[in-house]
């Protein structure tokens, strides 16, 4: 039985909700969250696995447009 994704601290917590709650994420939001919240560069790995990579999040070389930028 799988168990559900929880991740360890308080500050990790709180910017896995941040970045749940800002509807998309990109490297810039985790790179915000983890300026935000003062997370390790670990815990930041552990955002971008679960946001980034896992989730195939839209690449920071798209515009709010979702069209490549200039």
């Amino acid at each position: 039985m799988l168990r559900p994704l929880i991740p360890q601290g308080e500050a990790l917590r709180h910017a896995f909700q941040w970045i749940a709650e800002q509807g998309h994420c990109t490297l810039a939001t985790v790179e915000q969250a983890s300026l935000r919240f003062d997370l390790t560069p670990c815990d930041e790995e552990f955002l971008l696995q679960q946001f980034v990579h896992h989730h195939g999040a839209a690449s920071d070389a798209l515009g709010d447009s979702g069209q490549p930028s200039p």
